[in-house]
């Protein structure tokens, strides 16, 4: 539920909210229902503005990193895309194999208007490498700033998708954390116990290893040595599983920072963001030099 509302206020910031507003007030065909969406304009582009700029100095103010050598915490990455190992993703649509999607499907009502029937996207991870390393990407959370962007038209029905596809250049601004060797938690005790526990049920063959005087049960002394080859056993897992490859992944930020994954260059998502800053400060001012004319004008 969060996760929603989250992504739906990061559409709303980029949506112009203020002019639907704008087109009520107007709907109302009466100065007082026109003042009251124009003081709702007000403070409504007032936290747009804030959130445009907060994004477009998310975007600049964090510089770009590798995979390899990117630091824990806030990073921004840049690389290609594709899928993790196995079936790819499908596209409900076009049935296209791609990264991501996110798809709307509308019908024509009596009214003449189209009337969403059907939408939804995918959550699925897929994988940014950038020539250094590789960093599995989890969309859930994100705002996805997405211009391959398909519409068609079938009867009365209308159908939009979106999709970031295999090999295109993918934009990633969160948290990055990488997860192997150097945060593994290994408990060499309850690992040993729970490697006896697991020989314990296999009677016959612990007997076969251990039992030395072949007397059908492991006195305190072979009980000892099966406890030895555990422990022996157990770090020789350790020592594989610290050596093997680190896991690099990026998700959204759990302190409330911008989570963003698009196909755009930084420059022009800075710029974009930047560009809605400037609509929503001018709609604020806008707002305020129009309230006391609207006070001032005849009920109607």
């Amino acid at each position: 539920m969060l996760v929603s509302l989250r992504r739906g206020y990061g559409d709303l910031v980029t949506s112009g909210g203020q002019l639907i507003l704008l087109l009520i007030g107007f709907k109302t065909e009466s100065s007082l229902g026109m003042f009251v969406c124009v003081a709702l304009m007000a403070p409504l582009s007032l936290i747009a503005w804030t959130s445009a700029y907060r994004r477009a100095r998310a975007v600049d103010d964090t510089p770009t990193s590798k995979v390899a050598s990117a630091a824990q915490g806030y990073s921004e990455l840049i690389g290609t895309g594709r899928p993790l190992a196995g079936a790819p993703l499908m596209s409900p649509l076009s049935h296209l194999p791609c990264l991501w999607f996110r798809y709307t499907v509308e019908r024509k009502d009596s009214d003449n208007k189209w009337v969403t029937e059907d939408k939804g996207e995918s959550d699925a991870s897929f994988i940014l490498e950038d020539g250094t390393g590789e960093c599995v990407v989890y969309p859930e959370g994100a705002e996805m700033l997405i211009t391959k962007k398909d519409s068609w038209t079938q009867g009365d029905r209308r159908y939009t998708e979106w999709l970031l596809i295999e090999r295109q250049k993918v934009y990633a601004l969160g948290q990055f954390a990488t997860r192997g060797s150097v945060n593994l938690d290994l408990d060499v005790a309850e690992d040993v116990k729970l490697l006896l526990a697991e020989w314990k049920t296999r009677t016959a063959e612990l007997l076969d290893r251990f039992d030395l005087n072949k007397d059908g049960q492991l006195d305190l002394k072979e009980w000892e040595l099966a406890r030895a080859q555990a422990k022996r056993e157990v770090a020789a897992n350790h020592r594989e599983l610290r050596a093997s490859s680190e896991l690099h992944v990026m998700h959204l930020p759990e302190d409330g920072r911008l989570y963003l994954i698009s196909d755009m260059e930084p420059d022009s998502l800075a710029r974009k963001y930047r560009w809605w800053s400037w609509f929503h400060i001018a709609i604020f001012f806008g707002a305020l030099i129009a309230l006391p004319i609207l006070w001032r004008l005849p009920p109607s």
